[in-house]
């Protein structure tokens, strides 16, 4: 008598980092390529806090959904040109407390630039959000487009990863 065969599978979390507002994905894949949606939504923090405070809140909900899904890999959106400056250095303070969360659990952490996710996604670097967001929801079999807009584009990471790791 053969053992059941075991289904091997991936659960990579992708984050599209913000100090106000931090989305985040998971994603399983399967052996035969196929992809499920386990659970996606953001992280906010409240304005009137102080940025020191705000970046411990950040810290404290990964870590939450670190132990809560016990994801297998990770990765973040890369930091991009942004004209506005202090828009820049909020994601970058974001970023850096997201990658030290995943650090410390012992995760590896890949990096991707919109660019690359909009091609692994959608096919085209170049592609427009709406279009990307309806592929995320394709490519999970999901029934609508992921809301709010931050959760839709850390499922897009998390695919993008997944995608490239096959590889």
């Amino acid at each position: 008598m053969t053992a059941p065969l075991q289904v091997s599978m991936t659960l990579a979390l992708g984050l599209d980092p913000g100090t106000a507002t931090t989305g985040y994905g998971l994603v399983r894949q399967y052996r035969d390529g196929s992809l499920e949606a386990v659970d996606f939504g953001i992280i906010t923090t409240p304005k009137e806090l102080p940025a020191s405070e705000r970046l411990d809140l950040l810290y404290q909900e990964l870590n939450q959904i670190l132990d809560r899904f016990h994801p297998e890999t990770s990765a973040v959106e890369k930091l991009f040109f942004q004209r506005n400056i202090s828009t820049a250095i909020g994601v970058g303070q974001a970023r850096g407390v997201l990658l030290l969360a995943l650090a410390q659990k012992g995760l590896d952490v890949a990096e991707y630039t919109p660019n690359e996710v909009k091609q692994a996604v959608a096919g085209y670097g170049s592609a427009d959000k709406r279009q990307v967001q309806e592929m995320v929801r394709v490519l999970l079999a999901l029934p609508e487009i992921p809301k709010p807009d931050d959760a839709a584009d850390a499922l897009a990471i998390a695919i993008c990863h997944l995608n490239t790791n096959r590889y």
